[in-house]
């Protein structure tokens, strides 16, 4: 008669996936800017910024403030924006996030939905603002649309980081061989 044996991942492997995932589904939400798409007006949510955000409602204790400036940067150099833009306007949702958790003592679907539309409007619209500052001076209402679909985006983006969260962190099941 053999042993039992699992074929569970093993302990490190697991840590590992629980780690990496979130940080690979933002990378690749900030990657989708470089899908060849035609366009006359800014659509395209910023899938990134809805992954960074979507996890750190989800998932607060993942990630700390600081992660902010590399995942931002990583956005700024796939999407073409000004070196630093995303760094900092992420940054500022990271910390936005953490001031309303400490504040409030529970949070609903309506409350979360609200802060993420409130920190997809502010790093848009500081985004364009900068862009504007280095010298890419377009009227903001073209990036009014953007805005939009972006804050009607964000549940289905929470959804996916809901998937990408049960399947990190699945341990697997224990089978026997007989």
């Amino acid at each position: 008669m053999r042993a039992p044996t699992s074929s569970a991942p093993p302990t490190r492997a697991i840590e590992i996936r629980a780690r990496i995932v979130p940080i690979i589904s933002t990378l690749l939400g900030s990657a989708t800017s470089l899908v060849p798409t035609v366009a006359l007006s800014p659509t395209w949510p910023p899938l990134g910024l809805l992954m960074l955000l979507a996890w750190r409602l989800l998932r607060p204790e993942i990630w700390a403030v600081w992660i902010g400036l590399p995942l931002g940067l990583a956005d700024d150099l796939l999407t073409g924006q000004t070196l630093g833009s995303g760094m900092v306007t992420w940054t500022a949702c990271l910390l936005l996030a953490d001031l309303v958790e400490g504040r409030l003592l529970w949070r609903d679907y309506w409350q979360e939905w609200l802060l993420a539309a409130i920190a997809i409007a502010f790093a848009m619209l500081a985004g364009w603002a900068i862009a504007c500052w280095t010298g890419g001076a377009t009227p903001v209402r073209l990036i009014l649309p953007q805005l939009a679909i972006s804050i009607l985006c964000f549940p289905i983006i929470g959804r996916l980081c809901a998937r990408l969260d049960r399947w990190r962190l699945a341990i697997g099941k224990i089978r026997a061989q007989d």
